[in-house]
């Protein structure tokens, strides 16, 4: 089953990472390196099953090939994730066990940081690997990418708002966000400034009470954000929530947030979507920002040009409406078809033939 799936899909290869003493449960999936080696980060999750970690570490992964790709970095696509409560169970011995196996792999597979981790985590993986990018400023790195992902949503958002609105001011206009992290409560600074009215809900009731309490956003359940009047949907928690059950319940003209596979079927509910008229912004578009900084650190990171890069995501989501209106397909569509092209371009340039003297000499 996992072969057929791997094969179906073009996975290169899933590493299952165990140690005993540590007690580290983790999976490592690459999906493409055809652009360069696989980035992604590490995700720390109390999975119910190891069935369920590993179809979330496959699907992250063909993600991150995806978003590298359509960002133009020359990285392909990976992730991890790691079967623990990320509350309770995070030791020192975890990570430095789960940075060996990282370090294995021989450049092959570069983490970060993903839900139930962060920069001083890394630091603790990076003293097995130098395969690790996110670790903190003090090493000379980009440290935390949560405010650079939420600013390129930002962009995403205004960007999603011109098309849906006809131009990109926020003032009046009322987000409703699902998910109150560090990517969200980034956002809701961009998006308050601009004058936005935040309609919010988290399973953290203290994520939830500090946006509340910091920019008079409005607090309402977790089942409830699918039904509130809002003119912006931003998801901005885990993935596979716009579904037969939730799209709709949506009243709204348009989606854009940060969460990572927001489609549970991404042709099926592309085209529900399509069809009732809401503008969707392709996730791993939209969220690249985090991508785009933490690999600026393979070039020695520089915040300005990292920064820079980040801001053109309101060009490529602007490129993925085109797209998507010149060829009458869905966004989803058409953001997968613009990050395909880039990668078998790639491949074709990468496969021609350059005739050398070692060449010439073994042909004969």
């Amino acid at each position: 089953m996992i072969f057929e799936k791997m094969a179906s899909e073009d996975y290169e290869q899933i590493i299952f990472c165990h140690d005993k003493t540590s007690g580290l449960k983790g999976i490592i999936a690459i999906h493409d390196t055809t652009l360069g080696p696989a980035l992604g980060g590490c995700r720390v999750w109390n999975y119910e099953s190891e069935e369920e970690a590993l179809i979330d570490a496959m699907r992250l992964a063909k993600g991150m090939t995806y978003k590298n790709a359509a960002a133009g970095l020359n990285l392909g696509g990976g992730k991890s994730v790691i079967i623990a409560d990320p509350k309770k169970d995070k030791t020192e011995a975890m990570f430095r066990a789960f940075g060996r196996y990282v370090e294995s792999l021989n450049g092959r597979y570069i983490t970060a940081a993903d839900v139930g981790t962060n920069p001083e985590i890394l630091d603790i993986v990076y003293q097995e690997t130098d395969y690790v990018v996110g670790i903190s400023e003090s090493y000379g790195s980009s440290g935390d990418p949560s405010p650079v992902t939420a600013m390129g949503v930002y962009n995403a958002i205004l960007r999603t708002a011109k098309e849906a609105f006809g131009d990109d001011s926020l003032k009046g206009k009322t987000i409703a966000i699902q998910g109150c992290g560090s990517v969200a409560y980034s956002l809701c600074k961009h998006l308050h400034k601009d004058g936005a009215k935040m309609i919010v809900t988290d399973i953290d009731e203290d994520a939830v009470n500090r946006v509340v309490d910091e920019f008079g956003a409005e607090k309402v359940g977790v089942d409830e954000i699918y039904e509130v009047e809002a003119d912006i949907f931003s998801p901005c928690a885990l993935g596979a929530i716009l579904n037969d059950e939730t799209i709709p319940k949506l009243k709204v003209k348009a989606i854009c947030g940060s969460a990572n596979n927001q489609l549970e079927d991404i042709e099926k509910h592309g085209q529900m979507l399509k069809e009732r008229g809401i503008i969707y912004a392709p996730d791993f578009i939209a969220n690249a920002g985090g991508v785009i900084n933490v690999a600026d650190e393979l070039l020695g990171y520089n915040r300005e040009r990292a920064l820079e890069k980040a801001a053109g995501i309101y060009d490529q989501i602007g490129l993925v409406f085109d797209i998507a209106k010149k060829e009458n397909i869905t966004t989803a569509e058409a953001a997968d078809k613009m990050a395909e092209e880039r990668i078998e371009t790639m491949k074709e340039i990468r496969s021609n033939y350059i005739r050398t003297e070692h060449n010439i000499l073994t042909e004969r």
